[in-house]
């Protein structure tokens, strides 16, 4: 074996590596992500579960944490102030204990308790909620039937009441009809910039912002059109049809400002397939919290196709409304605010 032309083979494979563009970028992106999914991830173990316990007279039980760990009991001050722990996530779970609780436990009577939970805690954790509040109520009296629970989910549940599957891969299908038309507009943007349609285009009184606005009209009509047809044909819009067509649009102008971004660092086809379908396949993450309920955490937020799956999700599957889904909207608006300026950013450095 020469080790000569051995390093010389290495040396110039490794420079035909480094040439493609396409594969370096996504090497290099993809150990970036990887090691900030690494990072961004718990580095602890989460071995306990706080549980917050409110009641006019609280039974010693219910106030002191079990020595073998795994449950930490919270005592609250008003029952208002324990829904809301529970709807914020400090809580896994609410126990609210009735007036007279102590009174139903010394005369061997059980109690009438009540338990909140969180629209997205799993079966198995309810579950698991109330076997330890029952095994809490035996250490107090000692009897195995001492309480009655009732559980009650604050807001929409949107794990326990059934949806057809089909209209729960409504809101990806929906994401997907978006992506394909980002990738399309994105190719475009791409080969007009490498051929130098758009530098030429620029040279005539068409302006800059005369271009740009021209594109994303475009993308955002092609992209809007779509995904109301196929929502229309699937019929989601029989409810808050004009929240619905808003969250639409807001997507629409999100995938648009998407495009510019890709096109940005984009030099042909197989580039642009590159990075489209790694922002495709982030994109579409939130959808699988839809289709399988649990599946993701509260992580999934981060991503701004997040608000327009759930928007969509709860206005067409469970009648939600414009004070229920505000919030989605907003932060959906500002996420497409600031892709759009980064894209425009981006696109306008590439042509200069």
């Amino acid at each position: 074996m020469n080790l000569h032309i051995v390093r010389a083979l290495v040396g110039k494979d490794l420079a035909m590596y480094a040439r493609n563009r396409l594969f370096m970028y996504l090497t290099l992106a993809g150990l970036a992500l990887f090691i900030a999914v690494y990072f961004v991830m718990p580095n602890v173990v989460e071995d306990t579960y706080k549980i917050g316990v409110y009641g006019e007279t609280v039974p010693p039980a219910f106030t002191q944490t079990p020595p073998e760990g795994g449950l930490q009991l919270a005592r609250v001050g008003t029952d208002a102030a324990l829904r809301q722990g529970v709807l914020d996530g400090d809580y896994i779970a609410g126990v609210a204990l009735p007036p007279d609780v102590m009174e139903k436990f010394a005369a061997g009577q059980p109690a009438d308790v009540t338990l909140y939970f969180a629209p997205d805690v799993p079966p198995e954790a309810r579950q698991a909620v109330e076997l330890a509040v029952r095994e809490l109520a035996y250490q107090q009296t000692g009897q195995t039937l001492a309480v009655n629970l009732t559980g009650e989910v604050l807001g929409v549940d949107t794990l326990s009441q059934p949806v057809a599957p089909r209209n729960r891969m409504r809101p990806m299908l929906a994401v997907l009809i978006l992506m394909m038309e980002m990738l399309a507009l994105a190719n475009l943007l791409a080969e007009e910039a490498e051929r130098g349609t758009a530098r030429a285009l620029m040279v005539t009184p068409v302006t800059a912002t005369d271009l740009f606005a021209a594109k994303g009209i475009t993308g955002t009509g092609l992209a809007f059109v779509q995904a109301v047809f196929f929502i229309a044909i699937a019929g989601g819009l029989g409810h808050e049809a004009g929240l619905i067509l808003l969250a639409l649009v807001l997507g629409a102008v999100l995938v648009t400002a998407v495009a510019f971004i890709v096109a940005s660092v984009s030099r042909d086809f197989m580039s642009v397939l590159g990075w489209g379908m790694l922002a495709f396949i982030i994109a579409t993450i939130p959808s699988f919290g839809v289709l399988f309920p649990g599946a993701v955490t509260g992580w999934v937020k981060v991503i701004p196709t997040y608000y327009l799956v759930d928007a969509v999700h709860r206005a067409a599957n469970f009648n939600a409304g414009w004070g229920d889904l505000w919030a989605d909207l907003v932060i959906l608006a500002a996420c497409c605010a600031a892709a759009a300026w980064l894209g425009i950013f981006a696109l306008r450095r590439r042509l200069s």
